[in-house]
């Protein structure tokens, strides 16, 4: 069941959930646990049912299937007024005629709420959004991350039980994007407020998140933390989404009493005891950093040498980002860039090193 924290913070369980807009299928039994004041995102591409799923939470959308829990109450057909949650969306959805404060004060009007309790909640709200000397201005005279705050101050000085983020990073330039998410994520600590965060982009979400689910196709692909998700990926789906993969298909095989991984064109990786049966057709994964690339003549102490011939390269500042031709395989190796350093050129042979450590062997 979905509980309650000690500090007030709600927890959220959806269960068995599915959702159909007419004959389409967006959301197919999905099921999550969202803890107590944990930053939860939705991570997955365009249609994999993450911003369905959100506003499902909301009560917005189709009436689903299953359970939606919010603390120990089933709000599932409930309408949206009366799960008591607060929404942030894409468009921020300013009113561009009101003040800075009747935008933050409207929600509180529509409830009620004494007129003094307003003044003093709003400018709570905005004091913590750092907006409070900006009350009296329009949305037209406000840059994109304070319209971005404003609707944060809007949504939380309702005092809602969860906060939910439809992609409110997705209309900002990329330094202000970084900014927005330090300090979404600043304040959601403060608040020590569940969140549930929805984006496409797997470096946000990996920057802001406790926990992270990964969904395509309108199923969970995997949940956890992550470092979790990015160093034991499930599926080739989550590996490749959460930043760059090699794979390699083949099987798993006993030879001369230990495990391996045999690779088509009949490369070798050591399994180093991992509990594999042998025979199962499976997909080897490491990321590219767990290459070294070196001459030929260059010594190594790798577990595993492999000959390649480069075919492109790509200098990203920080790195030179090199693709192998390996046998039938394309591998990705990213090298590290210092200056004076030397390169390869492309067309050059040259020697890979990994640590057959590094590897994960994939069972979907």
């Amino acid at each position: 069941m979905a509980f309650e924290s000690a500090n007030g913070a709600m927890g959220v369980m959806i269960e068995n959930l599915s959702l159909s807009f007419g004959q389409t299928e967006v959301l197919k039994g999905v099921n999550l646990e969202i803890k107590p004041g944990e930053f939860f995102t939705f991570l997955g591409p365009s249609g994999s049912g993450k911003s369905t799923l959100l506003r499902a939470i909301a009560g917005f959308g189709p009436r689903p299937s299953g359970r939606i829990l919010i603390g120990n109450d089933d709000v599932t057909h409930l309408p949206p007024w009366r799960r008591n949650v607060g929404m942030v969306f894409q468009s921020y959805a300013l009113w561009p005629h009101m003040t800075v404060r009747r935008n933050v004060a409207f929600g509180l009007e529509e409830r009620k709420v004494p007129a003094k309790d307003i003044r003093d909640r709003v400018d709570a709200a905005l004091d913590l959004v750092g907006l409070l000397e900006l009350a009296e201005r329009r949305p037209s005279q406000l840059s994109g991350g304070q319209q971005q705050r404003v609707a944060l101050a809007r949504t939380i000085v309702v005092e809602p039980r969860i906060l939910l983020l439809d992609e409110p990073l997705s209309n900002l330039d990329a330094n202000l994007r970084v900014q927005m998410r330090r300090e979404i994520l600043d304040l959601q600590r403060k608040l020590a407020l569940t969140t549930i965060f929805v984006t496409h982009d797997q470096e946000e979400a990996n920057t802001i998140s406790d926990r992270i689910a990964v969904l395509n196709d309108g199923i969970t692909q995997q949940v956890g933390s992550p470092m979790e998700l990015y160093d034991e990926p499930e599926n080739r789906f989550v590996a490749h989404f959460l930043g760059t993969a090699n794979l390699i298909d083949g099987a798993v095989q006993n030879r001369d009493g230990k495990t391996v991984f045999a690779a088509r064109d009949g490369t070798i990786f050591p399994l180093d005891g991992a509990q594999i049966e042998a025979g199962d057709q499976r997909t080897a994964m490491f990321r590219p950093q767990s290459l070294r690339i070196l001459s030929q003549s260059a010594p190594q102490e790798d577990a595993l040498k492999i000959s390649g011939k480069v075919e492109h390269r790509e200098f990203l500042g920080s790195l030179f980002r090199y693709s192998v031709r390996v046998g039938e395989n394309m591998l990705l190796v990213d090298d590290k860039h210092h200056v004076g350093r030397s390169t390869f050129d492309v067309g050059e042979t040259v020697m890979l090193g990994l640590d057959t450590k590094q590897v994960r062997i994939l069972t979907k």
